[in-house]
Formats: structure tokens, C-alpha cells, sequence
């Protein structure tokens, strides 16, 4: 009779579910050792299962079938399996295919985990979509390896089980009270985004610390243009402590895809801190959009409800570059290769810096730029027009001068900040919907909470005409004038806030 064990495997950052289906299809007659047939599209670590799972079962002291001849498919035959956890529900199909584990316990449980040799399961990548798609499929229980089950414990109305040996999955599957399920670990209200760096650590560059805040309140896009040592790294990397710290379903969002590419560094348990991703300008495209040969999520998706940093912004690949257009207008990418498309979060904040020059000492009175115009017009168009167009704040960085470092105090904490982005945000909320920002709103949410009086229009008419902007700039300068009337606390936009949305645009490139 045909054994059934339930187990996924991972298609982008999606969890598909997969059946192990264990025969024992007659009698070996080579002599030399079971033959053990593995089909239904597995790749090479599917396929060297067949030994751990073999000398796994042997040196746990359960009893494997080396004188019969065992089928194992995995179902459904179309979909290739990848990756080695599915050694635990092929061993534990083997099981109860030689009545070592009662079949129906298997009915609505799923399993995966890689084995070592010795029996003891290793964790694998992916956990918590795994456990989302049990929660979809109806499953009753997860068996993982214990160090996912706090990240799997997410899946409402499942039962997660951590446990550290194939024997302890066995016991678990046979009845034993000796394991109990994992609870959901949420961390606490305000202890969830703890950072080692403050903007009390900035001197000076207040414009610059404005528009930061700005960004961080309507999840604005930002550029920084400023010479080498001007502090734009610095400033960007604070950023994400002023963010509002992540709600439980932004965090089992970003941990899905952090957990899918192998990103959590070694860490259990959710994702609780804003993302920040800064990739070199040497990254591929396949690297920041997302792509490969097994389609991963690339650094857009990866900073997914934080921020993703790109220093020296005109150094990318052009085509890296205008592969961002998508994921900042939609907050998604799509990656679409022969075997198909796949979509993959990239809700994020850009934050862009760049020299103004290749030289980087354009407009120092002390230093001399050594670039020809032509060669620094040519530097600046590397971003193009309609990448530009998508980034909400253009600001420049000036260097600071010796005194102002010397004798100017340190800058607001981030902590102060940081209540006045939490308000802002409240009130997008009460606005627009539950976490819902201004950053976000589509053109008819434009025109219907963003109402204009007459001295508002007869100013934006003459902007628009004077610096001939596009009709995604005009929106753009409207959500930006809406977040700084919300930082303000006022009901409606103004002219005051509009003009100082129109001065975060840089005219050269608008």
C-alpha cells in the first residue's frame, strides 16, 4: 500500500505543495544494495537524498527496507524539486510505508528538514512561506527542524512542532507528549527596531535631515547630490531609524523574502527591523531586480518595507537603473523567464547619492573640478529623465566647513523624530486606509484628498509652466506637499507646503 507524506518546495518566494508517495515495488536482486528510485523532476540535492535519508535511517536505529525495492515520486511531476529539505517527509514515507509511522497521521501534516547523517535535522531556507501555505492548504500540523519553528509558528490554526532528530519526528508522529507546539514570538511594541546609530550623531546639513524626514513620513523617494565627504552615507543610513517600527504583517512580509533568498543571517524567528540594502555599483542586474537561472528576489525586493540605498548612483548599469522604473511605481518586479513569470515585493524607499561631477569637486570653492563640461553634463545623465521623474526629493549635500563641525551640536535624535513620523503616518492612515501612505496614493486619491484653493493653482500653473514639469512630477510634488502638511498637522495643503515641495525638485533635471 502507497505511503503519502506532505512536504513543499519553493517556486521565487511562493511555497508549492508537494506529496512524497513511498511503494515497495517487489524484491532487490543486486546484491550490492537496495535499489532506491527517486523520480518526479528533483534536482542533484533531491537526488542525493536517496543517501542521507538512507544512512540517516540506519544510524537513528530505524529499520530500512535493503532487501526491497523502493519506489518514491514526488508529485506533482511537472513542478522540479529543489533543495534538500525534503529528506524528512521522504524518511518519514519510508516509515510508514514499513508501518513504523501510522499513515494517517500524514493526512494533514506537513514536514520538511534536511538530515545529516546522524539523524539530526538541519534547517532550511524559506520556513515562514512554508507555513503561510499550510495555513492555505488547511494543514492541522508543521514538523520543521527546531530552529524554524519560531519562524514558522506565523501559520494561524496550524500547529508548528520544532524538533531536532528524525527519531524525534518519528515519537512526534506516534503520539508522544513529549513535545508541545511553538508559540507565535511577537516582540513588543517599541523594542522592535533598535539601532546603533542616531542622527544626534549629524552635525549641520538640516535641509538635508528635513527632507530625510519627509521621505521617512510619505515614503518618499530621495536624491542626495553632494561632493565626497559631504556626510550622503551617513544620512542615508539613518534613515530607517526614524521608519515606524514594523506592524506583524509587514513583518511576515519582508521575513518571506528574506528567509526565501537565504538572507536572515542565521537569525530564528522573524524579521523585526526595516530593512536597509546597499548594493555596490558592480551588482548585476539579475542582483538588484531579482532573476537567475532558479529565479531569486533581488536587493529591490530584499530592502521590501525599508530602504535600499544606492551610493554612487550614476556607476550602476544603465539597465540596472531603468529596471528600477517598475518596482517604484508599482512596488513590485516581475521576472519572467522560459519556465515562467514570477512577482516579487519591492515596496521600498530609494535612496539615491551621487557626486555632482565624476570628480566629485564641482562647485568647491577649495578644490578645483578637473572634468570637462561636457563630461560632468554626460555623468549626470547616466540617471535618466523618467527614473528622475520617480524620485519625489532632489536635495543637495554641501561639504561642511571646519567650524560648523567643530562648533556645531549634535543634531535631533532620531527618537524625536521619529514621534513626529509616527503622527504623520497616523493621520495618511485615518486618511487613507490602514497603513496606507502618501507615497502610494494613485491619481484619482490625489485629486480627492489633495483639494486645491485658488491661490494654490494659480502658484502650481506657474510652476509647472516655469520649470515645465511632467504630469507625474506635478502628482508627485502634491503627494510630497500632502506629507508636509501632515509632519505640520494641518487639514489641508497649502501654499506654503506646495512651495516647499517645488524646492525639493532639482530644476536641472526636472
Amino acid at each position: 500500500m502507497i505511503a503519502q507524506a506532505h512536504s513543499a518546495t519553493l517556486v521565487g518566494i511562493e511555497a508549492i505543495p508537494i506529496v512524497v508517495e513511498t511503494d515497495f515495488v517487489g524484491a532487490v536482486t543486486d546484491s550490492s544494495g537496495p535499489n532506491f528510485i527517486l523520480v518526479g523532476l528533483p534536482d542533484n540535492a533531491v537526488k542525493e537524498s536517496r543517501e542521507r535519508v538512507r544512512t540517516a535511517m540506519k544510524n537513528s536505529g530505524l529499520d530500512f527496507p535493503y532487501l526491497k525495492k523502493i519506489m518514491c515520486n514526488l508529485a506533482p511531476g511537472d513542478i522540479r524539486k529543489e533543495g534538500p529539505w525534503l529528506d524528512l517527509p521522504m524518511a518519514i514515507s519510508i516509515c510508514a510505508a514499513n508501518n513504523v509511522v501510522s499513515r494517517s497521521e500524514l493526512a494533514k501534516t506537513l514536514l520538511l528538514g534536511e538530515l545529516g547523517l546522524d539523524g539530526v535535522l538541519r534547517p532550511f531556507d524559506g520556513a515562514v512561506n512554508v507555513a503561510l501555505m499550510a495555513m492555505e492548504q488547511g494543514f492541522k500540523r508543521l514538523i520543521v527542524p527546531a530552529e524554524n519553528a519560531a519562524e514558522a509558528a506565523v501559520a494561524t490554526g496550524v500547529e508548528v512542532y520544532g524538533v531536532r532528530t528524525l527519531v524525534d519526528a518519528v515519537e512526534l508522529l506516534n503520539g508522544s507528549n513529549l513535545f508541545s507546539p511553538q508559540p507565535l514570538e511577537v516582540a513588543p511594541v517599541g523594542k522592535r527596531s533598535e539601532y546603533e546609530i542616531d542622527f544626534s550623531d549629524v552635525k549641520g546639513q538640516r535641509n538635508a535631515m528635513r527632507a530625510l524626514e519627509i521621505a521617512a513620513a510619505g515614503g518618499h523617494n530621495l536624491l542626495m547630490v553632494g561632493p565626497p565627504g559631504s556626510g550622503k552615507t551617513m544620512l542615508a543610513r539613518r534613515l530607517p531609524s526614524i521608519l515606524p517600527p514594523l506592524t506583524l504583517g509587514e513583518s511576515i512580509a519582508v521575513t518571506r523574502v528574506h528567509s526565501a533568498a537565504g538572507e536572515k543571517g542565521g537569525k530564528s524567528g522573524l524579521v523585526w527591523d526595516r530593512p536597509f540594502r546597499s548594493p555596490h555599483h558592480s551588482a548585476s542586474h539579475a542582483a538588484i531586480v531579482g532573476g537567475g537561472r532558479n529565479p531569486k528576489p533581488g536587493e529591490v525586493s530584499l530592502a521590501h518595507f525599508g530602504v535600499l540605498f544606492m551610493d554612487e548612483m550614476p556607476e550602476f548599469d544603465r539597465s540596472v537603473l531603468e529596471a528600477l522604473r517598475q518596482p517604484l511605481e508599482d512596488g513590485e518586479v516581475t521576472v519572467s523567464r522560459v519556465a515562467g513569470t514570477l512577482t516579487f515585493p519591492a515596496s521600498c524607499i530609494l535612496i539615491g547619492a551621487m557626486n555632482p561631477c565624476p570628480c566629485g569637486f564641482k562647485g568647491l570653492p577649495e578644490e578645483k573640478c578637473v572634468g570637462s563640461p561636457s563630461t560632468c553634463a554626460r555623468y549626470g545623465s547616466r540617471i535618466s529623465g523618467p527614473l528622475l521623474d520617480r524620485i519625489d526629493l532632489h536635495i543637495e549635500v554641501p561639504r561642511l566647513k571646519p567650524d560648523e563641525l567643530l562648533g556645531m551640536q549634535p543634531g535631533e535624535c532620531s527618537a524625536a523624530i521619529r514621534e513626529r513620523v509616527l503622527a504623520a503616518r497616523d493621520r495618511q492612515s485615518a486618511r487613507l486606509g490602514l497603513a496606507r501612505i502618501n507615497a502610494k496614493m494613485g491619481p484619482r486619491e490625489i485629486r480627492e484628498t489633495i483639494p486645491l484653493d485658488k491661490e494654490s493653482e494659480d502658484f502650481m500653473r506657474i510652476v509647472m509652466t516655469r520649470l515645465n514639469l511632467s504630469a507625474r512630477v506635478f502628482d508627485r510634488i502634491l503627494k510630497v506637499a500632502r506629507t508636509i502638511a501632515d509632519l505640520q498637522g494641518a487639514d489641508s495643503v497649502a501654499k506654503v507646503h506646495l512651495s516647499e515641495a517645488v524646492q525639493y525638485r532639482d530644476r536641472t533635471n526636472a
